[in-house]
């Protein structure tokens, strides 16, 4: 069969009902992946350790680094137990994308499991929300970077006026540091994906180096009635405090975005994804104890750089406060980095189908990377970096984060019952409760997110409809194929052999 046979191509495309509902076989989706626009192979350069730190750097600090003194004041002391709850709930998920990541080894990540799934529609709203998952959580997380910048000036007597280091909601005009920090990211990551993951290795090492040395200090002015009463704000500012804190989880899902550059990506992303979530929330959990332990739940109220203060304070040494200063900004830096890298991976895989724009999915011949679409996306996120406050980022990252994650649980199910004939490198454990409980703790954690949020997350999804009705629809490449052509792609899905998608 010819797809590229111009009758088919100009054949009329399927009412909106039936695109919704066309689904991209996963032999398809393999055999298009490990190159962009034009054919440029994407490099296989990582191995188990680059794919765990990518995730570890993309997850570990967000939520102790960045917005810790937002969420102990509605969880007070129990702020551990709401990291254990979004913990428990990213874990419910992750096994669900370890699954996922093994059998459909492509950039796509969730957008593109929803795709081999449930469908174009669903794939569409999944990889929107997956945009504002990643390229919002990037913003959202160097907005955090102004506060440790100026406490690393601090120890030289010089800071940063708020007109420099706070957005125009916070009291200023734009956040240089944030700025700052998205750019150096986006030219590491021009340059290429090999160096990108070497110096972000390095980084996650440093940064879990000064998070473990926080509990050492903090610990010996550890006071057990810090604790009482436990829970101060009641179940709801727990749960309320958790929903908050799971931005401080998506990190694991960078992991899967990198399937098309994994030496072993069957065998190496499950892996990664499961041993970065237990070393994420094990030091999660242990920081949280050790700065309650530290400082009454109050203290926290409107405290910016929580953990640097409280070294300073415990030590009076203004060398130490200044050391886990630059290894805050260090370790902003790599999470910036690694969800920046996931973000550009995501739309080069929606450009592979149609659904963006073809310059998202360029690959460089002398990178290896897709340059013009991670200036672009770098370019976007700078600019919300320097000009939107943190409060407002942070929770519109924690909704889109969690549809996306009960999608993925959904697709596990899915496959299971339509394809059980797949080879599959990791099953999700005690199936199928393990999925059913993921989709339903994500969808708990939604609805304890605040009427702002829901009404930012609506906003947003109707920009998205406007979206693919202006662009995707009429250029999705599986919607170009004549119905024949389809029903042929989707008889020979049961085979490895791929049928090429036309061109729209």
């Amino acid at each position: 069969m010819n797809t590229e046979n111009p009758a088919a191509v100009g054949a009329a495309r399927p009412s909106l009902g039936a695109q919704l509902l066309r689904r991209k076989p996963i032999g398809q989706m393999v055999s298009e992946s490990g190159s962009g626009e034009g054919g440029t192979p994407l490099v296989r350069s990582f191995g188990v350790l680059q794919l765990t730190m990518i995730s570890v750097g993309a997850t570990l600090g967000t939520g102790i680094l960045v917005i810790l003194g937002e969420s102990v004041p509605l969880a007070g002391p129990a702020i551990w137990i709401s990291f254990v709850i979004a913990g428990l709930a990213a874990l419910l998920s992750a096994v669900s994308y370890a699954e996922m990541a093994g059998l459909v080894p492509v950039a796509g990540s969730s957008y593109s499991y929803s795709y081999a799934t449930m469908g174009e529609g669903m794939a569409w709203i999944c990889g929107w929300c997956l945009v504002l998952e990643y390229a919002v959580s990037v913003a959202a997380v160097a907005v955090g970077a102004g506060q440790y910048v100026n406490e690393t000036l601090a120890a030289f007597g010089q800071v940063l006026p708020d007109a420099l280091s706070q957005p125009p909601g916070d009291g200023g005009l734009v956040n240089i540091p944030a700025v700052v920090i998205v750019v150096f990211a986006m030219i590491l990551l021009v340059r290429g994906a090999r160096e990108s993951a070497w110096i972000n290795t390095a980084i996650v090492i440093i940064k879990v180096g000064i998070l473990i040395f926080f509990c050492a200090v903090a610990f010996t002015a550890f006071n057990a009635g810090n604790f009482e009463p436990l829970l101060p704000m009641g179940a709801a500012g727990v749960s309320a405090a958790a929903s908050s804190v799971f931005f401080s989880y998506i990190g694991f899902d960078a992991a899967s975005t990198a399937g098309e550059e994994a030496r072993n990506p069957k065998r190496d992303l499950p892996r990664a994804i499961m041993l970065s979530m237990v070393i994420v929330t094990s030091i999660y959990v242990l920081v949280s104890v050790a700065a309650i332990g530290a400082r009454p739940w109050g203290w926290f109220d409107g405290t910016e750089a929580a953990l640097v203060q409280i070294l300073h304070e415990i030590t009076g040494q203004p060398w130490i406060a200044l050391v886990f200063s630059i290894g805050a900004v260090l370790a902003i830096a790599s999470i910036v980095l690694t969800v920046l890298y996931g973000q550009t991976r995501i739309m080069l895989s929606m450009s592979r189908d149609g659904m963006v724009p073809k310059i998202f999915g360029r690959v460089s011949p002398r990178t290896g990377t897709p340059v013009a679409g991670t200036l672009i996306i770098g370019t976007a996120v700078a600019l919300t970096a320097g000009l939107v406050p943190l409060g407002a980022l942070a929770d519109a990252t924690s909704i889109g984060t969690l549809f996306a994650f009960a999608l993925v649980n959904v697709a596990v199910i899915y496959l299971r019952r339509n394809r059980p004939d797949l080879e599959r490198s990791f099953r999700v454990p005690l199936y199928p409760v393990t999925p059913i409980l993921g989709a339903l703790m994500c969808a708990y954690l939604m609805l304890n997110l605040g009427a702002d949020t829901w009404i930012t997350f609506g906003v947003w999804m109707l920009v998205g409809i406007a979206v693919y009705f202006g662009y995707g629809r009429r250029n999705s490449k599986v919607a170009a194929l004549s119905d024949q052509d389809y029903r042929e792609m989707t008889t020979r899905a049961m085979s490895p052999e791929p049928v090429k998608a036309a061109k729209p």
